[in-house]
């Protein structure tokens, strides 16, 4: 035998039925008007921090950085870029093109300004090294910016057919 659900369901109609019928008393407050603010109280003032105070992490993530964006530059704050080769994102080369030049693998590649750069092996770029060229692909070895990452560094092949490899 199971227990009916009949005298639950007649007792919630009960106090649905009554908050209703209070809410509709003239002369009551309603819902929708806010309650009033309680009077100002005196000023609490913070102390503040000594001259020579430094926060010392010791290896623990910041807790007033969030952590939804992290791994992205803060709005306002724009990172300085310098002209030429060293002034490139890896997620921004395009390759173009693959030479041999002398012995060596040198890679055309097109930049965010639509401007084409040579790299070759151990060139610097704004987030990496080129690692290798090869005759199919350019490897980056492109630094983690991400705090809580365990790895530092990631292996990206940007490939001449076009396509991108991480490793």
């Amino acid at each position: 035998m199971r227990p009916t659900l009949r005298p639950i369901v007649i007792a919630c109609a009960i106090v649905a039925h009554a908050a209703v019928a209070m809410a509709q008393k003239p002369g009551a407050p309603s819902p929708a008007t806010p309650a009033a603010a309680p009077p100002p109280g005196p000023a609490v003032e913070l102390p503040t921090p000594p001259a020579d105070f430094s926060y010392s992490s010791d290896g623990r993530r910041d807790p007033f950085v969030g952590l939804l964006n992290r791994g992205e530059q803060p709005k306002g704050t724009a990172v300085k870029r310098v002209d030429g080769v060293g002034g490139l994102q890896t997620a921004e080369l395009a390759v173009r093109g693959i030479v041999q030049s002398r012995g060596t693998w040198a890679a055309m590649v097109k930049g965010p300004d639509g401007k084409v750069y040579t790299l070759r092996a151990g060139d610097h770029l704004l987030d990496g090294t080129v690692n290798t060229v090869t005759a199919q692909f350019v490897a980056v070895l492109q630094e983690v910016k991400d705090p809580l990452s365990l790895e530092k560094q990631r292996e990206v092949r940007k490939y001449l057919r076009g396509g991108e490899e991480v490793k």
